[in-house]
């Protein structure tokens, strides 16, 4: 996940114009208004759209002038934060995503992407604060990966033990979420605990399709472990399934095996 990874789903009608010389029949000035949010809220999804395809310069055009059509729509604010981070610039972005916030302030959805955000600018606490706010909502469909956005936040801040707690949390709602089990199992490695490590990778390996990284994981975790099979069979899978990847280069030069540590409790 981005380290983060900014879950949503977006409908994006990639056919739709952007209704500005739409015509429409005669109506009554509410009429008019409501065809000027519902044309705001296209606008939203086709400039989600265009921000998914790296079109950057369309997409401001596009959310600008949803923004223009209706600047109390926190899902325009919540794009609009997301299109001025990838043009760089953090101040315009942090405008668009605290407005959002403002305007819906117990969404779950808009409060992961700005706390995603705060993370990104180096401040955890907040964004910590906001990804707890936004998993106690009983409404928000995924609370682990807002569970899990927060250990990683904490882990990137070098909180390591509250990062191990919330994503303990993450499993404890969806015991095989990948997302949780990758960091888990890296933790558990760091802190000399390569059996735990295994096994949170394993199951991570049973419940998701391999990637590199993963797979390079295994080689650290084994060579830990003291098991040179176990190396041996991750560094084969690694350069089958992943032979261009820098993990599969890196994993072709030799890496001494140790001898295994007595496992501990997870």
């Amino acid at each position: 996940m981005n380290v983060f990874a900014a879950r949503r789903s977006v409908v994006v009608f990639a056919c739709l114009a952007l209704l500005d010389g739409v015509s429409f029949p005669a109506l009554a000035a509410n009429s008019v208004a409501a065809q000027t949010l519902a044309a705001a809220t296209a606008n939203v999804q086709l400039g989600v759209g265009y921000l998914r395809q790296g079109n950057l310069a369309v997409a401001q055009q596009v959310l600008e002038r949803s923004f223009a059509q209706n600047p109390k729509d926190p899902n325009v604010h919540t794009a609009l934060g997301l299109l001025y981070e990838r043009l760089a610039q953090p101040e315009r972005a942090d405008d668009h995503y605290g407005r959002a916030v403002k305007l819906a302030p117990q969404d779950p959805e808009i409060l992961n992407n700005y706390a995603v955000f705060l993370c990104r600018r180096g401040q955890a606490p907040r964004g910590e604060k906001m990804f707890l706010q936004a998993a106690a909502n009983p409404l928000y469909r995924t609370p682990e990966v807002a569970l899990t956005n927060a250990g990683v936040c904490a882990r990137g801040a070098g909180r390591t033990a509250e990062a191990e707690q919330y994503l303990r949390r993450a499993l404890a709602l969806k015991p095989a979420f990948a997302d949780a089990l990758l960091p888990l199992a890296e933790i558990s490695l760091a802190k000399g605990n390569a059996f735990n490590a295994r096994a949170f990778l394993e199951r991570l390996l049973s419940a998701a399709p391999a990637t590199a990284e993963a797979l390079a994981l295994g080689i650290h975790i084994e060579t830990a472990a003291g098991d040179a099979a176990a190396v041996a069979a991750y560094r084969e899978r690694l350069a089958r399934e992943f032979p261009q990847s820098a993990a599969a280069r890196e994993a072709r030069e030799p890496i001494a095996v140790t001898q295994p540590k007595a496992p501990g409790k997870g």
